[in-house]
């Protein structure tokens, strides 16, 4: 160890560092601006000059090293002239406005400014403003040469895109011949931008955050972890996969959702529209990633699961959804004794009744179920609950409803109640359960969700003939991109821009003849999409043998709950999914209305937490299978990276989907999963880049 001084305060530090790294260590702020932590130091701006007693001149503090009995001043009035001088000449180059969040704009008026020359005005360089390529802003017309980028894009990324350009007063930071970034092998992990101190590298005004709001910074510079309800690391579990650490991979989701399985088949991945490759090229085809690992999922983390000793509370769960299912997983895990009550004789809930086999073979279902079961959880089959009190009275601590959103939405238009009009889940719910439906040849669905798309498809897989109606455009439709084209593939009819006006008895017994009319585009609604508009005088009559309607699902709580509901007869809980009865908490469709599995598994972790503090837990119910991500910042040349494609999820041929609920996806193997995983941009890296030390605020 050293001792020093530093403006008369006595100081004992490791040899080896600079005075800079020991004066911010112990709270002394040395103004800088090309200094940063994590780069090596380029004595560049000198505004770190300070002075050292029985040394001639001054010295930069961001690269002498400090000496047994060295004794400095950092904040003389020399010092404090010469950094102004420097700022000055420093501005002298810029033409433009500092942006107010830089760190170059805090250090200015920190440090303040001497003007020099009176009547100097900055030259204008006119450099363009490249604004055009994916992810990030380049205007080199507010570049001070910290170098920071350059530093941090050839010495520790190593990918060798930025570099100082020409000699002189007309160097610049460019890439090699002025080629976009996309052509000059940039990985697009945005080190450049974090580490610029001046507003010449930022962030596209999409992807812009409040650097003070450190949620939304980690949920914006992450994003397919900050858009999945459930917060599933994707970052980390893909760039696993792309070291081919499989099992690993798989854990990282196991700590977040006992479902993994199933999301791997039906998520409506948000991470994938979220992920930042989508700006470059395409997404990572996350969702596919997930399920590859899933099937290669060897149970290790079966020895690393850690089960609280018994608590002696029990909890009561209505409703085997994925809401129900995820938490009874982590309340068992919590050490509760967790009871699940479902209606129907089998559990999963809508995953079982609602989504067809072709998207979720009922084997993979009832696995993730049976570990469920395997930890512990009871699951009473034909149990439908009246009374949520009642299960208190009977010796549970805590109840959870989580029944879902069995209710089916209408038409609001005559003839709705026609018995050839039926509703697309009980239709989903028959085929699902392999029962007998009462359907005739020719069949209509209504809506452009993915319920349509699921009873379109599995229609037509009882030699139905299948036409779906849909009041607006297929752009428009809400059902995820994959499905409406797999429903085209398959063959199935649409009827876009129509929409039913009327259902009434047709001419030929045992068919009914809609009445529908033509629909235009007009003005935005609410939802942000065009609102259709009825085309005057274009109806006309459509013969079918029945008609079923996907426009929607509802709540439907009984009577005998007794629970506050909201204006949608929701089911009304607090920030902890509370109701308005003591014990008695809900989550999943129940409370939101109509969502994703992962919104309801998302609520099944917020009702665990809830509910374990409740019971005198702490509320975590995290598991640590896997460790935290250690990044290699080394990013390496790949001049070829940013125009790779996504990989396409092959599936089975039409022909062998033919009257048959064959599973249609197929799982990736090794080669592909592994070079669609290294597609990653690693944006997580950016999160490991130390912040620019600041200047204190003056008071």
């Amino acid at each position: 160890m050293i001792n020093i001084i530093i403006d008369n305060k006595k100081i004992t530090a490791k040899k080896n560092k600079t005075i800079l790294e020991v004066a911010l260590e112990n709270g002394i702020y040395i103004p800088n601006l090309c200094y940063h932590q994590d780069l090596k130091h380029e004595a560049s701006c000198r505004l770190c000059a300070v002075e050292i007693e029985g040394r001639r001149g001054i010295s930069t503090a961001c690269n002498t090293t400090i000496s047994e009995g060295m004794n400095i001043k950092t904040n003389t009035e020399k010092l404090q002239n010469q950094r102004k001088n420097n700022i000055w000449l420093t501005l002298s180059e810029l033409q433009k406005e500092i942006p107010p969040n830089s760190q170059l704009r805090k250090v200015v008026d920190y440090i303040g400014v001497k003007k020099l020359l009176s009547n100097y005005a900055p030259k204008e360089k006119n450099l363009p403003i490249l604004n055009d390529e994916p992810l990030l802003i380049r205007d080199m017309n507010k570049c001070i040469l910290c170098g920071r980028c350059v530093n941090i894009c050839q010495e520790v990324r190593k990918t060798g895109v930025l570099g100082f350009a020409n000699r002189g007063i007309n160097s610049v930071v460019a890439t090699a011949e002025d080629k976009p970034l996309d052509e000059s092998g940039c990985k697009f992990c945005l080190a450049c931008v974090e580490v610029c101190p001046s507003g010449a590298l930022i962030d596209v005004p999409s992807r812009q955050f409040d650097e003070n709001n450190a949620i939304e910074r980690e949920k914006k510079l992450v994003p397919c972890k900050g858009s999945c309800p459930a917060g599933t690391n994707a970052a980390y579990y893909v760039k696993l996969i792309s070291e081919g650490k499989y099992q690993d991979a798989y854990e990282v989701n196991k700590e977040i959702s006992p479902l993994v399985a199933v999301l791997g088949r039906v998520c409506f991945h948000p991470c994938e529209t979220a992920c930042k490759r989508n700006d470059v090229t395409e997404p990572i085809s996350i969702r596919a990633l997930k399920r590859f690992v899933a099937e290669k999922d060897n149970g290790r983390w079966k020895n690393k699961l850690k089960i609280t000793p018994n608590t002696n509370k029990k909890v009561a769960i209505i409703g085997s959804g994925p809401a129900g299912l995820t938490a009874s997983w982590f309340l068992q895990t919590k050490g509760h004794s967790v009871t699940i009550f479902e209606a129907d004789e089998k559990a999963g809930g809508m995953m079982r009744t609602a989504i067809p086999k072709y998207r979720l073979p009922r084997e993979v279902l009832d696995s993730e179920i049976k570990e469920i079961e395997n930890i512990g959880v009871k699951i009473k089959y034909n149990s439908k609950i009246t009374y949520p009190d009642k299960l208190l009275k009977e010796g549970f601590d805590a109840v959870y409803i989580a029944i879902g959103t069995p209710g089916i939405m209408k038409m609001r238009v005559p003839g709705v109640e026609n018995k050839n009009v039926l509703d697309g889940l009980s239709v989903l719910a028959k085929i699902n359960n392999d029962e007998k439906i009462n359907i005739g040849k020719k069949v209509g669905i209504v809506g452009g969700g993915n319920v349509a798309m699921d009873v379109a498809r599995s229609l037509l897989r009882r030699d139905i003939d299948v036409t779906i109606i849909y009041r607006r455009s297929r752009e428009q439709m809400p059902a995820t991109l994959e499905e409406i084209e797999e429903t085209e593939n398959e063959g199935i009819k649409f009827k876009l821009l129509n929409n039913p006006i009327e259902i009434k008895n047709g001419k030929n017994p045992n068919k009914i003849d809609v009445r529908c009319i033509k629909m235009k585009l007009g003005e935005a609604d609410a939802s942000g999409r065009k609102r259709p508009v009825p085309i005057e005088g274009s109806e006309y009559d459509w013969e079918l043998d029945n008609l079923v309607m996907a426009i929607g699902q509802k709540s439907e709580i009984p009577e005998e709950f007794g629970l506050e509901l909201d204006k949608w007869s929701n089911i009304k809980t607090d920030d902890n999914l509370l109701t308005n009865k003591k014990g008695i908490y809900a989550g999943g469709d129940v409370v939101s209305g109509p969502a994703s599995v992962i919104e309801a598994i998302n609520f099944g972790r917020n009702g665990a937490k809830s509910i374990d503090k409740y019971l005198g837990g702490d509320g975590n119910i995290d598991q640590n299978y896997v460790g935290k991500d250690e990044q290699n910042k080394c990013l390496g040349r790949d001049v070829e990276f940013a125009g790779k494609k996504r990989k396409k999820i092959e599936t089975i041929s039409i022909k062998d989907r033919e009257l048959n609920f064959n599973e249609v996806e197929l799982n990736f193997d090794e080669e592909v999963a592994v070079a669609e995983a290294s597609r990653c941009l690693t944006c997580q890296l950016r999160l490991g880049i130390s912040k620019a030390p600041l200047p204190p605020i003056k008071k």
